[in-house]
């Protein structure tokens, strides 16, 4: 999409490691672009974590694996400017870059309930709301209440909250269940099961 092409479009931003990545992240992906009337969302892996207490797999195995995730997706294109950046990877950077390029799009960062509960850690987190919608995957509650987070409180007219079906699926423990060689075709579906078992993905916890 060319920056002309992209004036006044409604762009999500949904980062993750996706190490691998799973099939919440998609249904996290179709509630953004449902719920939000996305014309694009860009699906942008990690680079350097600084917050991940764990090396993560090559970027172009993650690249590829979102790749073949996100692909029944029309609307969604998977960003690999993260991973080509030196040094730690900090979600402002990545904003800046996009709203450089795109001038006139409105921004929305899509996060989960526990990366929205840290917001307040984040490197310039107050210059991320300024910048973008903060769009919040709740987490389904049996009363209908949802959680309220400290950044939220603040600065509530830049959040939004997404209603997602409970999935309780766990990049980790689908890792754990790889190196037990059990099959996670229905926890990552059939494309990406079949990549990480071609390149022998995650069989070393």
């Amino acid at each position: 999409m060319s920056a002309s092409e992209a004036a006044f479009k409604r762009i999500g931003i949904l980062g993750g490691a996706f190490d691998p990545p799973h099939l919440a992240h998609l249904a996290l992906a179709r509630a953004a672009i449902e719920q939000l009337h996305l014309d694009e969302l860009r699906v942008i892996p990690t680079g350097q974590a600084w917050h991940k207490p764990r090396p993560l797999t090559v970027a172009e195995h993650r690249l590829a694996m979102a790749g073949l995730l996100f692909a029944e997706l029309p609307q969604a294109v998977v960003d690999a400017r993260e991973t080509r950046r030196s040094g730690p990877s900090y979600t402002i950077d990545t904003l800046n870059e996009l709203r450089t390029e795109y001038s006139e799009a409105e921004w929305f960062l899509i996060i989960g309930a526990d990366q929205a509960q840290a917001l307040t850690t984040w490197h310039a987190w107050q210059q991320l709301l300024q910048s973008a919608t903060i769009c919040v995957a709740d987490r389904p509650f049996s009363t209908g209440a949802r959680a309220v987070f400290d950044a939220e409180a603040a600065y509530p007219d830049r959040f939004f909250h997404l209603q997602m079906p409970e999935m309780a699926l766990s990049a980790t423990d689908i890792r754990a269940a790889i190196s037990t060689h059990q099959n996670v075709t229905a926890l990552v579906g059939e494309s990406v099961a079949r990549y990480i078992a071609a390149h022998h993905l995650y069989l070393i916890p």
